[in-house]
This record gives C-alpha cells, structure tokens and sequence, in this order.
C-alpha cells in the first residue's frame, strides 16, 4: 500500500502535494505563486510539519541537481528561501538542517552558477535573526568552501570575478552568522582565521586588472573584499586581534609583499582604521615583534615593514597613546644599530644601499610617529633618543664589536639624525622644557666633535628648538642679514620670564660653545652658516639687554681670534668668521633700532664691499668663494671696532661693563677634548667642575697642607658663587640618567686618587734641616711593620 500511495496524488501527505503543486509544467514559468501562498499558510498553521517539507524539497532538489534540471533547482531554492524568511517557530532549526544540506549540494556542484545560487541562499539566510539558538550547527564546509571560491581560477575571467565575489560574501555571510553568537562556533580561532584572512588578502591585495577582462562591466572584488575585511575586523573583540593579524603577517611573508610597500601599507590603513581605537597598540606590538623576527630577513622587507610600522603607528598615535609610544622607538633605533652593523660587516642577504634605504625608513618613520605625539612625550622621546647614543666605555654593549670605530660613528650620526626629525616637529613656548639640563649637556658637548657632521647636526637640532616662531625659514641663509631686516618680517616677541631664568641658566654654556664651533678646522659653509642661525635665533627669541651685550661681545671675540690666529687657522676659516661677525651684527644692529650702531656696521660693511669682498657672505659663502690672493691683512676701518660699539650702547641705557673686558670662554674638561676623535672620549657631566684645568694646577705651587687648613675647609661653607656651584651640582645629580653619573664618577676617581697621592707626598716629604740640607726620609707610618703583640 505504501508504495502505490506514491503512484496516486490523492493518497499522499498534504504537505508533499502542496510542494508539488509549486513546481510548473514548464520550468521556465517560474514559481507557482499561488500554491506558494498555500504551502506557505500550511507552514505556519502546522509548523510541526516544517520539518518534513524541509526534507522533501531537499530531496527534490538532490535529484533535479542529478538530473541536470536545473530550472527546477532554482524553483526549490526560492520556496526554501520565502519558507525560511515567513516561519520563525521553535522547530525552525530542523528545517534549517534541510536548508543548509541543500546550499551545500550547490556548493559542491561543478556548475558555476549553481554555486552562485547556492551562495545567495546562503547570505540571505545570514541576514536572518533566528530566534531559537542552535547548538549543534557547524559551519566549517562553508568556511573552507567559499575561502576556496575566492582563489577560483576559473578559465573565463568574467565568470572567475563572479564566482570570487560570491566566495567573499559567502565569508561576510559566515561572519555574520556567527561572530555575535556564543553558542555557535567560534569564527576568531585560528583554524577559520588562518582560511578566511588569507582569502580577503588575496583579492585585496591582487593587480585590479587581473580580476576582469577589458571591457568587462562587472564590478571588481576588492571593493567587496575592504566591506568584507573591515566588517570583519570592526567586530574583533581586544582577545582577538592577535588572532586576526597573524595571518595576515603570515601573507604577506609568503607572497612577498613587504618589498611592494604599497599594498602592505593600504592592508594596514584598513586594519587600524577599522578595529576600535582601544585595541591599536595590539596591531603596533604585533608589528613590532614582526619586525624582531625578521632581523635577518633583505633590507628591503625589513623597509617594507617598518614602511607599515610608520603608517600603523601614525594612526595609533592619534587616538590610543598608550606604553607602547618609547617600545616603538626602542624597536626602531634597534633595527638602526642592526642596519649600521650589517651594512658594515657585509651582511650577505642585502646591499649598502638596501641598508642605506632601510636607515632613512626608518628615520622617516621616527619623524613621523613624533609629529603625532603630545609635546610632553616628544620632550620624553629626545631624552630617550639621547640616552641612547652609543658612547664608548659607558654603552659597552650597543653596537657590534666588528663595525669598530665607523660603527660607532654611523650609530651616532643616525640618532642624531632621529633626533633632529622629533625636534623638528617640538613647539614649546617654554625653553626650560624644550631644553632642559639633562639634554642641553650632552648634546652640547657633541658640537666639539671632530666630525663635522655630527656637529652639524647638533646646531640643527639646536636650531629647531629654539626657533619657536619658525624665523629660521624667514631668514634662510646668512646673506639675507645684510639686506634690510625690516622686509623679512621677523616674529619678535618680548622675553619672558621663563626665557630669562633659561639664559641665566644656559647662556654662557651655549656662548662657549659657539665659540669654540668656530674654531674647528674643518667647519665649512654649511657650519658657519648654522653658527649664524643659531646666533640670530638667540637674538630674535631670547634677547634681553643682557643676551644682547653678551652678543655683541662673543661676536667682538671672534672678530679678534680670526685676527690673531692663535689657532692657526685655514685663510677661509678666518674670513667666514669675520663674515659671520659682520652678518649677525649686521642683523642685530637693525632688531636694537640704534641708528649709530646700525651706521658703524653699514660703514664697516661699504669698506669690505668696496676692498675686501671675501670678508662678506655674499662672496664668500658660495659654491667658489673668493679668497684673497696674498696674505689676510685686515685694516681697522674694515673691523668693528670694540670701543665705538660701548660707547654707543652705553649712551642707549645698556649696561656696558662686560663689553670693557675681552670675552674668553669658561675653562673646563671640554676644552682639552675639543678634538676627541671619538665621543666615547666625552664625558656628559663636563660641566660640573667648570673651573678645573690640571694644566694650570700642575702649575701651582705646592702648598702646605696643615691641620688649619683641613679645618677651615670644612667649616667654611663658601661663597654665593661656590654655594649655587654646589647648588647645580645636587640638581645635576638628581635628573641626570644614571650611566652618565657613573661615567662622571669613573673620570673623577682617577683625579681623587692624584690628588690623595699628591696629599701623601706632601706630608710624608723630607723636611729642611736648620743647616740648609735635608733630614733622612722617615719611613711612613703604614710602611712601617709593627711586632704582633704591639699593642695601639
């Protein structure tokens, strides 16, 4: 009986019959609508039969797909589609199963288009908010599948874009459907990760032309890939981040993607534009311990990464600045050590100019990620930078042994060059923190280097920071302190309070060491032609009356070591120090508005346009100087003459007594390492003992040292001047970073342990006898041996 009910229509189930009154003669007339309102009403009158009409339109669409009908197929797929959108009963996952089984008959069909089909059943289903959960559901046919759908290489290109567009919302499909469902499977593990990002990468990442044929109206896949790639990402949680950007680190490794650049950097923009801005740092750590891993890798990956370090690092930086800001820099200034090593020792999987190219990557890249920083952290970042450059003796360990003394010196000038770029990017309006103590010391004390691009780079730092209303661009070269001043619109601001407490504090210190700058033998255009901009900047952002006569006397001074050659210096060393002289007093003889002053330095100026032109910065700082023929001989009417300055000040209400006495910079340690070949012979707290000289205390005559003089040492407690010298050397002890202290304590050991052997030689000396001759030496009291049971 049951196989004849088969054979009579009358006989069968209800809901088998109205399935197949949906199906036409003619499949070409599509859809029965009205017997689908039908089955539709019988559906939800009688949702425990849902079920069952699931697997019937499952078996018939199984042997359709057998039989090639595929104009029935399309027919099935639609009333499981209206069934599926209208019944929202509790047995609804049952007939979910009996869906999902026939999307993936379709999926597993070789037919493009039933593929296709079977890919728009499944994104509408994932449009729908079921509202029983689903406990057993599995999803990893269609993750594998549509992830192989979108590396289809499909014969016809048109048909290959479609069949790649419908892998990729197969895979938005997927994430819909489960990202926010706890009880469905997990999507973020790395099994599903590893098979959807490199799918999304694949079609982001390809040439747009290879995606269809010329001519062709179909849309690419790379716009659905980014919707699909950033929607993704948007619902990544802060556990799943790593999760999500291993893969594609994984990626581009393996296609070679880093060398590109490009597409690295567009795959990047959108991760950090799409997570949410808390989770930022996670995607810089994770590039950061990239870049660690790939430290043997050509120059040319590890460029393209830090390429993409630079980008992801910008973005983060302008929303969640968190602990990561010096790792990055750590990481970066690293990676410079490395590249300088390598490029030293002929690492053999890249090129010096790979090296090269890697090293002004990541310079850039430095320069960057600051220009994003607050102003608070940039000032922490060059104290970082600093502490980091390699000195000799108290950084033993930066550096490779093999790279010797270039090593070194090439380490050097890339941090200083990572310096320059954050302290181009610092506006502060407070030079006590643009320039504190702990920074202005030991940058300062790279300008008496031998090397003249470090000193070069050291005024430019210099120069950045003080030049708070960006004059330096308005002024541009040396020669336009000759024209007239008042067309250059220079930003001149009163000196405040903080500005005074700076110079007060600094000034002699930067005045010496513009003095000795200028003494270097190797100083070129370039050099003197900062020594100028650095000068003016003083006068322009931090001139007082004091700075001001401090001013006129450093440049007074240098008029007269260029006449008295005591350094013997080079005929074009002295003529570009009196060119610098005439343009700086040239220059602030027009910010004082002193009409005499402004007409000595016109007057002095005529005289060397007409006679001696080489003394000028117009001939003289060009690409062929003119140098005079016999031997420089400079008349007083070609000099600013010292006296006529004062006097015309003085009858201007500056205060004048320090114009009266010749300038000479303060004697310290640095003068006797003025030409160091290396800064592993500097010491960072030079400063702390500006008076001592041990030529001049070799000198000295040896006094006698008594128990009266022991005494009135420690109970005097000094002058106001040794009071506030005591006074900076606490603070100096307190701020300045810890290998700097031990490398001041480790100078100033070797002068104790002089000074103590001094002492004893003092003490232990034979004495004059009355007669005129010498007593026999006695022997020391710990020379001396006593018996054992000596009692003392």
């Amino acid at each position: 009986m049951y196989g004849m009910c088969g054979c009579c229509s009358a006989l069968r189930p209800r809901y088998k019959r109205l399935v197949d009154n949906i199906f036409p003669e003619d499949p070409e007339e599509g859809l029965v609508r009205a017997n689908m309102e039908k089955l539709t009403f019988y559906a939800l009158s009688a949702p425990e039969k849902l079920d069952r009409i699931g697997a019937y339109l499952s078996e018939r669409l199984s042997r359709d797909v057998a039989r090639h009908r595929y104009g029935y197929v399309c027919i099935a797929m639609e009333a499981l589609e209206q069934l599926l959108m209208a019944c929202h009963c509790q047995s609804i996952n049952l007939f979910v199963e009996s869906f999902l089984t026939m999307v993936r008959k379709l999926l597993e069909a070789d037919k493009p288009n039933l593929q296709i089909l079977g890919t728009n059943s499944f994104v509408k289903f994932a449009n729908i908010e079921e509202d029983t959960a689903s406990y057993h559901r599995s999803y990893d046919f269609f993750v594998s599948r549509f992830s192989e759908m979108c590396h289809s290489n499909y014969e016809d290109p048109d048909i290959r874009t479609k069949i790649r567009l419908a892998g990729i919302r197969g895979l938005q499909g997927v994430v819909r459907k489960t990202v926010n469902d706890e009880l469905q499977v997990n999507i973020w593990e790395p099994r599903h990760m590893e098979k959807i990002i490199p799918s999304l990468l694949f079609n982001l990442l390809q040439d747009p032309n290879t995606h269809s044929s010329p001519g062709s109206q179909i849309d690419r896949p790379v716009e659905q890939t980014e919707r699909c790639f950033r929607e993704l990402l948007s619902r990544a949680a802060y556990g799943h981040i790593n999760t999500a950007i291993r893969p594609v680190l994984m990626h581009l490794d393996n296609h070679g993607l880093w060398e590109g650049r490009s597409l690295a950097v567009r795959c990047f923009q959108i991760i950090m534009f799409s997570i949410q801005s808390q989770h930022s740092h996670l995607v810089i750590q994770q590039l950061l311990g990239h870049l660690d891993a790939n430290s043997q890798s050509p120059a040319s990956v590890r460029a393209g990464i830090v390429e993409v370090l630079s980008e992801a690092a910008v973005i983060e930086a302008s929303g969640s600045v968190g602990p990561t800001v010096l790792e990055v820099f750590n990481t970066l200034l690293r990676q410079l050590r490395q590249s300088v090593d390598y490029q030293l020792t002929g690492f053999s999987r890249t090129s010096p100019t790979e090296e090269t190219q890697l090293q002004e990557a990541v310079i850039r890249t430095i320069g960057s990620f600051a220009n994003k920083l607050p102003i608070y952290q940039r000032s922490e970042v060059m104290l970082f930078i600093m502490g980091k450059i390699p000195v000799p003796g108290i950084y033993p360990v930066l550096g490779s042994p093999n790279s010797g003394f270039e090593g070194s010196r090439m380490i050097q000038v890339m941090l200083l060059k990572s310096l320059l770029q954050v302290a181009q990017s610092y506006d502060s309006t407070n030079m006590l923190t643009a320039l504190p103590s702990s920074f202005l010391q030991p940058l300062l004390s790279y300008t008496l280097m031998e090397d003249p691009e470090i000193r070069l780079l050291v005024l430019s730092i210099l120069t950045s920071l003080i030049d708070r209303h960006h004059n330096a661009s308005t002024l541009k070269t040396i020669r336009s302190a000759l024209s007239d001043v008042s067309v250059l619109n220079l930003k001149v601001d009163k000196c405040s309070q903080q500005d005074n407490l700076f110079m007060r504090k600094h000034a002699q210190r930067l005045y010496r060491h513009i003095f000795l700058g200028c003494k270097e033998e190797n100083s070129g255009r370039s050099h003197y032609e900062a020594l100028f901009m650095l000068l003016a900047l003083l006068s322009v952002e931090l001139a007082s009356e004091e700075v001001v006569v401090d001013l006129v006397r450093l440049v007074l001074a240098l008029q007269e070591l260029a006449l008295a050659n005591q350094e013997q210096l080079s005929v074009y060393n002295r003529c570009a120090i009196h060119a610098l002289s005439a343009a700086f007093l040239s220059l602030l003889s027009h910010l004082t508005s002193i009409p005499a002053f402004c007409q000595h330095v016109r007057q002095v100026i005529e005289f060397r346009q007409k006679e001696m032109p080489y003394l000028l910065p117009s001939d003289l700082f060009t690409e062929t100087p003119r140098l005079p023929e016999a031997v420089l001989d400079i008349g007083e009417q070609y000099l600013f003459i010292q006296t006529k300055i004062s006097e015309i000040m003085g009858g201007n209400g500056y205060n004048t007594d320090k114009l009266n006495t010749s300038y000479t910079p303060q004697i310290s340690d640095e003068d006797r390492l003025s030409k160091r070949k290396s800064i592993g012979d500097v010491v960072s707290l030079q400063d702390m003992e500006p008076h001592y000289n041990p030529e001049i205390q070799q000198k000295s005559p040896v006094e006698q040292i008594t128990f009266e003089t022991l005494k009135s040492t420690i109970v005097d407690g000094g002058s106001v001047e040794e009071q506030e010298r005591r006074r900076q050397l606490v603070e100096r002890f307190q701020t300045a970073p810890f290998e700097e202290i031990a490398a001041h304590c480790g100078a100033r050991a070797s002068l104790l342990q002089s000074k103590l052997e001094e002492i004893f030689e003092v003490t232990i000396r034979a004495l004059p006898s009355p007669s005129g001759g010498s007593l026999p030496r006695s022997t020391p009291l710990y020379e001396m041996k006593f018996p054992d049971l000596c009692v003392y």
